[in-house]
């Protein structure tokens, strides 16, 4: 298939997808920062899905309405990243990590909070039973293949039965739950409202090795989920001190990054990750451990006992990996080809 009719159909997809009403704001936005008519920004975004393989909403995010070519052509933009998960986590072997359920079972050396799928509780096996012992006295009910946190619950253990929870479980089309995981100490400090995790994106080089391409800390803002398309925030961390080095950015561009949390007023930048070399050790570890999927985005709860595993992603978010650094990134995969 010719490039033009590959991002044809990419463009095809993204219509289809478009959130009309987000699109629409940032429209609006970008038409008011530049000056440029909303029908000239509209056709260059079109122009960009296939001069420089982005997403339509990405023309936004990555505010290209603002950027020359030269600075276009170093951004990695949906379909790009797309076309390069598809060369580095084949379909017939990333399953393990778009399943929930085979990720935990596959990196069950990583894991250190229970879990049960539905199938469990309808046994009530000794993993259904534990479930509800948990310190927190919480459950996370969700979706194994959701993706985004958006099919994610956080329910009290008091309030269910196990024929309860699984009555619960089938009206919301959730098969995995799993213990709420009491997170650091230093980590609950800077955002209590849900579990903050580091977004540690690995690649395993041509000699067999692990290189880490970046380390994210992802804040929740007022939310359960930490992601950023929940409206949260994202900061970049030094690889080699673990410390947060950048403010705290959002996916919305109508917002303006942030130098303390927004709620706890924490300041961000110096904040010290605890456990860092732990994490950064475990993380390799773990990509070594299924090396067939070369690059892959690991979400990492820090608990008083170390770094907990949550899922890997085979397509690790191109803009939580560039936006906080305000940065294109193509050129750090272009070496991977």
């Amino acid at each position: 298939m010719s490039e033009f009719l590959t991002r044809s159909k990419y463009l095809a997809y993204y219509l289809k997808k478009l959130e009309f009403s987000k699109f629409s704001e940032f429209l609006k936005y970008a038409s008011l920062q530049t000056g440029k008519s909303q029908s000239y920004l509209f056709s260059d975004a079109i122009k960009s899905v296939y001069k420089y393989n982005i997403g339509l909403m990405d023309y936004f995010i990555f505010h290209f309405y603002q950027k020359d070519d030269e600075e276009r052509q170093k951004w990695v933009g949906t379909g790009y990243k797309y076309e390069f998960d598809l060369r580095t986590n084949p379909i017939a072997t990333r399953e393990i990590l778009e399943n929930k359920i085979k990720f935990y079972e596959t990196y069950k050396p990583f894991i250190k909070h229970s879990y049960c799928t539905i199938s469990d509780l309808r046994e009530n096996n000794e993993k259904a039973k534990k479930l509800f012992e948990n310190k927190s006295g919480k459950i996370v009910v969700k979706d194994s293949l959701g993706q985004c946190g958006f099919d994610v619950e956080i329910v009290k253990a008091e309030d269910y039965t196990i024929p309860g929870l699984i009555d619960y479980m089938n009206s919301k089309k959730f098969d995995l739950a799993e213990d709420f995981i009491l997170q650091h100490e230093a980590i609950n400090q800077l955002s209590p409202s849900g579990l903050n995790t580091v977004r540690m994106m690995t690649m395993i080089n041509d000699n067999g090795g692990v290189d880490v391409l970046g380390a994210r800390m992802r804040i929740t803002v007022n939310s359960h989920v930490d992601n950023l398309a929940s409206g949260n925030i994202a900061c970049s961390i030094d690889l080699k001190t673990g410390k947060i080095d950048g403010n705290g950015v959002y996916s919305n561009i109508t917002k303006e990054a942030v130098t303390h949390h927004p709620i706890t007023g924490i300041e961000l930048k110096g904040f010290q990750i605890p456990m860092w070399d732990d994490i950064m050790e475990t993380t390799k570890k773990i990509a070594l451990f299924k090396p067939e999927n070369r690059g892959v985005g690991w979400d990492v709860a820090l608990t008083e006992n170390g770094p907990d595993f949550i899922e890997g992603n085979h397509n690790w978010c191109k803009i939580l990996w560039q936006l906080p650094v305000n940065q294109g990134l193509k050129n750090v995969l272009e070496s991977y080809k």
